[in-house]
């Protein structure tokens, strides 16, 4: 199983950094996890958008769903779609109001929103904490707290696991998330200030205790915000986490 980081910004882009995407791959078979603002340009470098085969949503903030837009724009107008090509729908597994959410998005006014409908490009599955089998991908997707209807992943293929926590502070359900896995991919947005209340995203020591807690072959942080310093949350994690632990930049490829 192969991870290729597309974005890793957290809540918003930055010069040279998208929001949050990633993509596995296995057998030949290519699952997009996330597609945040200026993550589909990223991807163009490592896949054609054609031919990806499914997409997993963790929740619905523009970070993490932005570019579902242009994807739309291209799986539907592509010169080759529009010359006869026969492009199947795109199955798109995400919290229970993504169609209407990206309809939302897609359409410029309330005109064209009423008769806006994904479903020619998108195959909208919603999600549960059920598990459910992508190619040769096995998925648990894991309900986490969030504002919004939120999850965190576990997906196993050839062999090995890949925990996504997704937007989250520290909870149980974490835990099972990324019991034994070979890979954690956390979300590390800031350094750890014991006065700030609890939100939305680990911090750097929190990312690191829950690897270490958990058993994680290796930790990578992502989503960090433009604004924190990612060395210095780099070096929070190590503080609790003795393993191999990494900042992902964008375009790294990380075999799993």
């Amino acid at each position: 199983m192969r991870l290729t980081i597309l974005g890793c910004s957290g809540s918003v882009p930055c010069p040279d950094k998208p929001a949050s995407g990633y993509l596995l791959e296995a057998s030949g078979f290519r699952l997009l996890m996330d597609l945040g603002n200026g993550t589909l340009a990223e991807l163009q470098r490592h896949a054609d958008p054609l031919e990806v085969d499914a997409m997993l949503l963790s929740h619905l903030h523009a970070d993490h769903c932005a570019d579902v837009t242009a994807l739309t724009v291209l799986r539907r107008f592509h010169p080759s779609v529009l010359g006869g090509r026969a492009l199947p729908r795109l199955p798109l597994h995400g919290p229970s109001e993504s169609a209407t959410r990206l309809a939302r998005a897609y359409a410029p006014d309330a005109v064209e929103l009423a008769d806006t409908d994904l479903a020619d490009v998108f195959d909208f599955r919603p999600l549960s904490g059920e598990a459910f089998q992508l190619g040769p991908f096995e998925v648990l997707p894991v309900p986490v707290v969030h504002p919004c209807e939120a999850y965190g992943f576990r997906i196993t293929a050839e062999g090995r696991t890949l925990a996504f926590t997704g937007d989250t502070a520290v909870t149980d359900e974490l835990d099972r998330l990324a019991d034994g896995v070979d890979v954690l991919l956390a979300e590390a947005s800031w350094t750890h200030d014991p006065t700030r209340p609890a939100g939305m995203h680990l911090s750097g020591v929190e990312a690191g205790a829950l690897a270490a807690r958990t058993g994680a072959g290796k930790l990578l942080l992502t989503h960090v915000l433009p604004w924190t310093d990612g060395d210095a949350v780099l070096a929070e994690a190590h503080t609790t986490f003795t393993g191999d632990a990494r900042l992902v930049e964008v375009g790294d490829k990380y075999e799993i």
